[in-house]
């Protein structure tokens, strides 16, 4: 189901809310868990500069996962995101729920996730998108595909394709090259 390029960029061009799964998107999947029952993720750095960047050019951004954690609470007060939903079971009718709050069409929304609880949300958005470790029948049922798995820069790819498609990326990299 993957889209050619004219079309892909078409959809992205037109995207104006990116919505993120968080274990095996934002992370590789793995969860840490210390012998006192603390839990610990890793978060790329990449990832974390291309969501501020998306931002900057007027793409609201948010965050929809099954777990509830305290360090997806800190990494998204970090990089000032406003919507966050933890502890969903039903990412469908919560990724609804902010399309209405938010006043917007399913085609102006990205959405990237890697498994079957992502399947609900991905079939009702403009742009379905998974990393490259995504679930063989997850990825099969995507518009695009990152070339680097979840927590390793797949964000960072969906952020630079939606920047570019709105014909962006020199204002984008201009201040990093005027310092």
């Amino acid at each position: 189901m993957h889209l050619a390029a004219d079309e892909l960029l078409h959809r992205a061009a037109g995207i104006r809310l990116l919505v993120l799964d968080i274990d095996g998107t934002l992370t590789d999947g793995r969860i840490y868990l210390g012998s006192r029952g603390e839990e610990l993720k890793a978060f790329h750095v990449a990832d974390g500069l291309g969501l501020k960047l998306v931002r900057s050019c007027g793409i609201e951004v948010a965050w929809i996962t099954a777990r509830k954690s305290r360090l997806v609470e800190l990494r998204a007060r970090e990089l000032g995101l406003q919507h966050v939903v933890q502890g969903c079971r039903d990412k469908r009718m919560a990724l609804e729920l902010l399309r209405v709050k938010l006043d917007l069409g399913c085609t102006q929304i990205a959405y990237m996730g890697d498994d079957l609880p992502d399947l609900p949300a991905l079939t009702m958005v403009g742009l379905a998108t998974a990393p490259a470790n995504a679930h063989p029948w997850v990825a099969e049922r995507v518009h695009w595909q990152s070339r680097t798995g979840g927590g390793n820069g797949a964000v960072r790819e969906l952020c630079d394709l939606l920047i570019e498609a709105r014909g962006a990326a020199d204002a984008v990299i201009a201040p990093y090259l005027n310092r």
